[in-house]
């Protein structure tokens, strides 16, 4: 995959820039970069990038302009990349579109793991293909059926809708609102605890230790992800 990536870096500091260009070079990314949100907008509009690593400290505004104006003509994943590390700033970024939110300073192999998430994602949302699978997890979307290993899973309506939710988003940070909303609709989206709720009986059918999941992971006051594997 990395190969054919071409990623835009958007990001007023030239060090990281380079940073980036060095390190993911080397792994077969293809790069492009972007100083300011103007310059971001039109690099994208021109090379059409596979994918947008943001910063949000920009000298001509904040990265969450930038994700609006992306997404009102595009579904490129956007991997926002900040100093700031406030749960209500990572909130509205990904409520605006963004698909996940890597805070700096930051660990390269987390940082390609997250790229190679959001690209699943990207490739699966395209592709819509029937059966998903991370694991030892199985969700045919098209039979509603769910396994665990071997173990076919019976889920409440209710349950399978979540899933189903994680499912098409897989590798994509969902805040709680945006959950709550998709699923129990537009009344419910301060209903967090409803959601922790069937996110606990979620992890004790599917996870081998729900104290412990690895496919149902916890963003600490933001959300939730379903891991892409």
């Amino acid at each position: 995959m990395s190969a054919q990536t071409h990623i835009l870096v958007v990001d007023d500091e030239p060090q990281i820039r380079r940073f980036l260009r060095t390190s993911l070079g080397a792994q077969g990314y293809r790069l492009s970069e972007a100083a300011s949100g103007a310059e971001a907008l039109a690099r994208a509009q021109k090379d059409e990038p596979d994918l947008v690593i943001l910063d949000l400290g920009l000298p001509d505004g904040d990265g969450f302009s930038v994700i609006e104006r992306l997404r009102e003509k595009s579904q490129v994943p956007i991997i926002v990349l900040s100093v700031r590390n406030d749960e209500k700033g990572k909130v509205h970024a990904l409520d605006l579109g963004a698909d996940d939110y890597v805070t700096k300073p930051f660990g390269m192999e987390e940082l390609v793991a997250r790229i190679r998430a959001a690209m699943r994602h990207r490739l699966q949302a395209q592709g819509e293909a029937p059966v998903f699978r991370s694991g030892d997890l199985a969700v045919d979307l098209v039979r509603r059926i769910v396994t665990v290993g071997d173990r076919e899973v019976k889920l409440s309506a209710r349950e399978y809708d979540l899933l189903r939710i994680l499912v098409m988003h897989a590798g994509k940070v969902l805040t709680h609102g945006f959950l709550l909303r998709e699923v129990w609709g537009p009344a419910h989206t301060e209903d967090v605890q409803y959601l922790r709720v069937y996110v606990r009986q979620l992890r004790e059918k599917l996870e081998a230790d729900p104290t412990i999941p690895r496919h149902i992971l916890t963003e600490t006051g933001v959300g939730y992800r379903l891991r892409a594997e």
